[in-house]
């Protein structure tokens, strides 16, 4: 038989909203951000075709419909949950992790392998998104991107830094070398379009802002303007953090000591109250160790 469900993430913002009476209460005990449960509650009441809440001014308040249907979700929810647990209890705890797509493959994943070497109880499942943290359509329980930035509903803390600079291929500096800034002219300069203006600021650091190269790609991805320089199509401007791995084994170099942009650091934005969980603490442990970060 064909069950006809609404989207789970929104029956469990609309299940926390109404058992703590508030938006922002289940907020912070999902981790999300006061406009996403509105927004999961919205999409509930268009998939029901009928209002859950009457709203007035800053108040919520359940409609005598509502009372009822969470009065069956909630157990509901809790059945699902126990169910899912003891399923996977023999597979060990399950860490949800978002990350921005290019620190996830040129930084995470490459050192993921030694966390489960040293954590076999724990399971990452590790998905990629540059969404801000309030666009996020689900909870985490680490999400990383730039910052430090305030969040009422998260604690945050940095673990890595880096800083920008130019980086090719030992290859393409043999075939054309990079005595000055200057001889930048002869070469391809490597763009991602998320940063469209990185190379303008590091010319501009480096007092060539008129420089004219002998030409320009952009890509979508910043991992694929690291592939690029990796294959020796261009110069890209390289985070170190991201690239330090490659420096380090000699598969990119850097033809120029400075200057080094700076950047903001890498963070992991945790629901508040959840940080000190075990297998939340252990990742975050390890993450500041990996970035040789204090572990605050």
């Amino acid at each position: 038989m064909r069950r006809s469900l609404p989207p789970l993430n929104a029956l469990r913002a609309f299940e926390a909203a109404a058992r703590l009476g508030s938006f922002k209460a289940a907020a912070g005990e999902l981790g999300v951000t006061h406009g996403a449960i509105s927004q999961q509650v919205r999409l509930l009441e268009h998939w029901l075709r009928a209002p859950l809440f009457e709203r007035h001014n800053r108040r919520v308040v359940l409609t005598p419909a509502a009372r009822a249907y969470v009065a069956e979700v909630g157990p509901a929810l809790d059945r699902l949950a126990a169910a899912t647990a003891r399923y996977g209890h023999d597979d060990g705890l399950v860490l949800r992790v978002n990350a921005p797509a290019s620190f996830a493959l040129r930084w995470l994943v490459p050192r993921l392998v030694g966390f489960r070497e040293r954590h076999p109880g724990i399971r990452v499942r590790l998905e990629t998104s540059n969404q801000p943290l309030e666009a996020l359509p689900e909870a985490y329980d680490v999400v990383i991107r730039g910052g430090p930035d305030a969040s009422y509903a998260h604690a945050v803390r940095p673990f890595l830094t880096e800083h920008r600079l130019p980086v090719c291929s030992p290859a393409l500096l043999a075939r054309q070398p990079l005595g000055s800034v200057r001889d930048l002219e002869r070469h391809t300069l490597l763009h991602t379009l998320s940063l469209p203006r990185l190379w303008d600021e590091w010319l501009a650091a480096a007092g060539a802002m008129r420089l004219e190269p002998e030409a320009a790609l952009t890509f979508d991805h910043f991992y694929l303007t690291l592939q690029a320089a990796l294959d020796g199509v261009g110069v890209a401007i390289g985070p170190t953090a991201l690239v330090a791995d490659d420096l380090a084994q000699g598969r990119l170099v850097t033809p120029f000591d400075g200057p080094r942009l700076p950047a903001r650091s890498y963070c992991s934005y945790v629901p508040t109250g959840t940080e000190r969980t075990p297998p939340t603490a252990t990742f975050l442990g390890w993450l500041a160790a990996e970035g040789n970060m204090p572990p605050g």
